[in-house]
C-alpha cells in the first residue's frame, strides 16, 4: 500500500469511522484461509456458542494464531497494518485474531462499539481499531457487517440489544473493512442459502490490555518462529520503551531468548 492509500484510508476512519480496503487479500491466501478454517471446524468440533452476542447460527473459532502458519500473515499484511498502525500507532498489539462464520438463519447481532466495555468517556481518540476479512462476498442479504457511520464521534455507546438503523458493509471477496473501535455496527442477519466467512483482525493500542491473552494463548516454542514483527504485535515487546518490560528486559529477552539490548525511555532521554 503506498503512502497516498495509506492516507486515503485514514482520511475515511477519522471522517467517516470506517474505510474499506478492496482487493486487499490475495486469491491464494483468501482460498487457504478458507480451507485451514472449514478443517479446524471438524478437527475441534466448534460449534456455536448459542448466546445473543456471538450468534446461535455463527461458528467462531478464536486465538487463531496458535492453530496454523497461515494465520501469521494476517496481522502483519501490508494492506492493512499501515492503516491500523495510522489510526494506533506502531506501538500497537493484536487484541484477537478469530473467524466469524454466520450461517443461514443467523439473526442480526446487536450494535455494540468494541471499546464500550471501557470506562472512558466519549468521543476519545482511538486505543482499538478492528478488521473484519471477507473470505466470501458480504452482502446486505447473508450478513455483511453493518455499521453506523460517524458514531465514532458521539459521546456515548449503544444500548446493548436495542435497534438502531444501520447500513451493510458490503464488500467483495478479498476485501477488508477497518474502523475506529467506537465505531456502532454489529454483524448482519443471514437470510440467504450461503455461509458468510470473515476473519476479526482485531487491535488495540500498545497501552491497554489485550482482548486474547497472547501471552498466555501461544506456545512460546510456537512464538519463537514468529517474524520478530509479530511477536511485537502479540506483545513480547515493549510500548515506548516502557510499558510491559520485566526488570528492564522485553518479554522477548526473558521468554523468547532476544540477544538486542533493551534500552527503557529512561535510558534514551
Amino acid at each position: 500500500m503506498t503512502p497516498e492509500e495509506t492516507a486515503r484510508h485514514l482520511a475515511a476512519v477519522e471522517a467517516d469511522g470506517y474505510t474499506i480496503v478492496e482487493n486487499a487479500i490475495e486469491p491464494a491466501l483468501v482460498d487457504e484461509l478458507n480451507e485451514t478454517l472449514l478443517k479446524l471446524e471438524r478437527d475441534m468440533n466448534i460449534v456455536p456458542a448459542k448466546n445473543s452476542f456471538e450468534g446461535h447460527h455463527t461458528v467462531r473459532i478464536y486465538n487463531l494464531l496458535a492453530f496454523g502458519a497461515v494465520f501469521q500473515r494476517i496481522p502483519v499484511h501490508t494492506s492493512v497494518l499501515p492503516i491500523v498502525e495510522g489510526v494506533l500507532d506502531k506501538g500497537c498489539l493484536i487484541s484477537s485474531l478469530s473467524s466469524i462464520s454466520i450461517d443461514p438463519g443467523e439473526r442480526s447481532q446487536p450494535i455494540h462499539a468494541d471499546d464500550q466495555v471501557m470506562p472512558v468517556a466519549k468521543p476519545h481518540v482511538p486505543f482499538v481499531c478492528n478488521s473484519m476479512w471477507a473470505l466470501t462476498d458480504f452482502t446486505e442479504k447473508n450478513g455483511a457487517t453493518r455499521i453506523i457511520p460517524g458514531t465514532h464521534k458521539w459521546d456515548r455507546s449503544p444500548e446493548y440489544g436495542t435497534h438502531y438503523d444501520s447500513i451493510p458493509a458490503e464488500m467483495p471477496k478479498g476485501s477488508v473493512l477497518v474502523w475506529h473501535g467506537s465505531l456502532w455496527h454489529g454483524g448482519g442477519a443471514n437470510r440467504s442459502d450461503k455461509r458468510r466467512v470473515g476473519i476479526a483482525m482485531n487491535y488495540c493500542a500498545g497501552y491497554i490490555r489485550q482482548q486474547e491473552n497472547q501471552q498466555l494463548g501461544l506456545p512460546l516454542d510456537l512464538v519463537k518462529t514468529f517474524e520478530p514483527r509479530l511477536q511485537e504485535l502479540c506483545g513480547f515487546g515493549t510500548y515506548m520503551n516502557l510499558i510491559g518490560h520485566i526488570d528492564k528486559k522485553t518479554p522477548a529477552q526473558r521468554l523468547l531468548g532476544e540477544s538486542r539490548d533493551f534500552k527503557s525511555i529512561w535510558d534514551l532521554a
